[in-house]
């Protein structure tokens, strides 16, 4: 008999208590050992049009739903008695009849009428019809043919809701649909063109269909099946989009990227693609890396939630790129003494000294020497002569660059004279070795947050898998770049051109927050090579409040404002860890603590890859919210001078780069903004910062 799970089973036992999931996931565990075990008491439920719906016995009050046949078992639901019988009268499994996938469709007759104009069938509906009455809702999909409604699978029995949704009622009609049918029209609302699902044979498995796959799954063992049970709001673990499913199992000839807005599964895709390689290729070394130590702890978590003790996982390192890069150029030459910025900034100043005089100021040596000079670890007068300074909008001649040669020349001479390396020499090192030897530490290469990474590291990773078949795969967002100054992929090796997909379903973010936070960036962003990542077409796969912004008058006020509202979401029954609270800077800090302790609460600092203690909120930088969710999120001091950070704008070397600084701090807010999933609370003392005025304005 198989057995499976549907992803309303998780998603239900996220809403009981610790005790009351322990206990259902007692049942279900046994359950699995023994569909048949006389010891668990089942009773069909009579009141659902489905006759395949059994109640099976938690305790004295919770019940737990499973559809059962002779062939399958399925875990569908828990709840209280009388919430379960409920769920279970109101649903019925079925195969749709257009797509043949299997689909647990909500009973129309059961549902409170949702608010909709009256029915017209679509062969009715004229071009030349009259204009809505003044104030009234036109209806959406008047231009939508039913049986295109049908082909996105929007169950027959739902396509009069459907024909009649309103920009008022699509959301709630969604939450009633199948996932595959609301992100359907979700998608067409905006403008989009979703695409069809597939269609299967008549004699096809309805649970093999991609869509099914995304909300069933069979589970083979107990192993398996603890590890979906154990963190039931993560249901990744479990269940795959089928455009996210396609882009891990695919090969590609090259390079390969996945783009994406916040919220659209790219750091969910980059884990399941290193996971797919390393069951499908049972010698190889899968390397999965990111740009920062407490994002590659993170993954090394969801790594451990995803594959449990499977053979796979000791064959995937997850490491921090720098790490990476040390451990390996350690390994082949020894020790490696870094010069860092105590060492390396009194060299600059010397050399720029005993150099001939000239008006480069210190800050715009050292960007020269980070950016460019070290970072593409140029050698000489000519390779530093011809350089496209990609990133560095300052434009210098010829005898310009030939003085700043001069001071830099001095540094590496000092530099090497005192044995010492930079990170961009390492980087540079080790690829020369694994290619005297003829072999590469790793086989495969996933790279999260890749837009953060920078010229030496992506350098790094060309030279060692850059060329293979499936040797290297970047998930990552230009609308969240925060470190990087733009540069060329392209003249590093890196060609993903073709080999480019884009992630337009939001799991994490209501819809409400995603569109307030997509105001702070532009509908297209493109890189230095011309790849175009376009923002417009992404959609939330669920509804929620609106987004709150409030300027106050004094920080006093603001900690009471913040105090009182996450005081308001604990009373709704959010835990508090799963709150976060995001500041600009290590100097705001303070002002957040300050704002849970009038609440009465306590809060945990950010930072380590430590996940929040339970009873905790999370207090932490901006930087830190990288990778992060919560279910609610504050996002505080959003001041004049705080976000855009004046000290940045005042350390630019060049009036020019004030446009990156200020993009990178508008991504920064992004980033802060996007980690909430239901509830998002923005705040400042007047007069705010000038962002809020984007977030409070729609888009043109």
């Amino acid at each position: 008999m198989e057995f499976r799970i549907a992803d309303t089973f998780t998603a239900s036992l996220d809403r009981l208590t610790t005790d009351e999931q322990k206990a259902a996931k007692t049942t279900a565990f046994d359950l699995q050992l023994n569909p048949a075990n006389p010891g668990i008491r089942m009773h069909r439920v009579d009141g659902s049009r489905d006759k395949d719906f059994w109640s099976a016995r938690i305790s004295r009050d919770l019940r737990l739903i499973v559809h059962r046949t002779d062939a399958s078992l399925m875990l569908c639901y828990a709840d209280h008695h009388d919430a379960a019988y409920r769920w279970a009268e109101r649903r019925v499994l079925e195969r749709h009849p257009r797509t043949g996938a299997a689909q647990l469709v909500e009973v129309r007759e059961t549902v409170r009428e949702i608010e909709v104009p009256v029915y017209v069938p679509a062969e009715q509906i004229v071009a030349e019809a009259a204009p809505p009455a003044f104030g009234a809702q036109p209806r959406l999909f008047d231009h939508v043919a039913d049986d295109d409604l049908l082909g996105y699978g929007v169950p027959t029995e739902w396509l009069a809701d459907a024909r009649a949704a309103t920009e008022d009622t699509l959301f709630e009609l969604a939450d009633h649909l199948p996932a595959e049918a609301a992100e359907a029209l979700l998608e067409l609302a905006t403008g989009g063109t979703p695409t069809p699902p597939p269609h299967a044979d008549e004699d096809a498995d309805p649970f093999e269909h991609p869509d099914a796959q995304r909300r069933f799954r069979v589970m083979d063992n107990a192993a398996e099946l603890e590890r979906a049970l154990d963190y039931p709001w993560e249901q990744w673990t479990v269940f795959l989009h089928p455009a996210q499913r396609a882009i891990v199992e695919r090969d590609y000839s090259g390079p390969v990227r996945v783009a994406g807005s916040a919220g659209t599964g790219k750091t969910v895709v980059a884990l399941h693609r290193a996971v797919h390689l390393a069951r499908t290729h049972p010698e190889a070394r899968v390397l999965l890396t990111t740009f920062s130590d407490t994002l590659a702890a993170a993954l090394r978590v969801k790594l451990g939630r995803l594959v449990g003790d499977d053979d796979s996982r000791e064959r995937i390192t997850v490491s921090a790129i720098d790490e990476v890069g040390i451990e390996l150029y350690e390994s082949a030459f020894g020790p490696a003494t870094l010069v860092d910025d105590p060492t390396l900034l009194p060299l600059l100043r010397e050399a720029s000294a005993a150099a001939e005089e000239h008006r480069f100021s210190e800050r715009f040596l050292e960007t020269e020497w980070r950016d460019v000079v070290d970072a593409w670890q140029l050698s000489t007068w000519e390779e530093y002569r011809d350089v496209a300074r990609l990133g560095r909008k300052t434009r210098l001649g010829e005898n310009q660059r030939l003085l700043l040669w001069s001071i830099f020349e001095r540094v590496r001479s000092e530099l090497a004279k005192r044995d010492l390396r930079t990170l961009a020499g390492v980087f540079a090192a080790v690829p020369e070795r694994a290619a005297e030897s003829g072999e590469s530490p790793y086989d495969f290469i996933v790279v999260d947050e890749s837009q953060d990474i920078g010229v030496p590291q992506l350098r790094f990773l060309a030279a060692l898998r850059g060329a293979h078949e499936n040797g290297l795969f970047f998930a990552g967002d230009l609308g969240q770049r925060i470190f990087q100054t733009p540069f060329s992929w392209l003249s590093l090796g890196v060609d993903v051109r073709g080999r480019s997909s884009t992630l337009r379903i939001n799991y994490r973010t209501s819809h409400q927050i995603r569109r307030q936070a997509d105001r702070l960036l532009p509908p297209e962003m493109s890189d230095v090579d011309g790849n175009t990542d376009i923002r417009r077409g992404t959609v939330s796969a669920f509804n929620g409040p609106e987004p709150t912004i409030a300027v106050l008058d004094t920080i006093e006020e603001e900690a009471v404002t913040i105090a009182e509202w996450i005081e308001a979401r604990t009373r709704e029954g959010v835990p508090l860890d799963e709150i976060g609270i995001f500041v600009r800077s290590e100097a705001e800090l303070e002002r957040a603590r300050a704002a849970i302790e009038a609440a009465g609460l306590t809060a945990a600092r950010l930072g380590g890859g430590s996940e929040v203690a339970p009873g905790h909120a999370a207090i932490g930088t901006m930087h830190l919210a990288k990778g992060l969710e919560f279910r609610a999120v504050v996002v505080a001091a959003c001041d004049d001078e705080v976000i855009p950070l004046q000290s940045r704008i005042e350390a630019v070397a060049d009036t020019a780069d004030l446009e990156d600084v200020y993009n990178t701090e508008r991504h920064l807010l992004y980033v802060a903004c996007t980690r909430a999933r239901d509830h998002l609370l923005i705040t400042g003392v007047a007069p705010g910062s000038e962002f809020l005025d984007d977030l409070r304005t729609p888009p043109g």
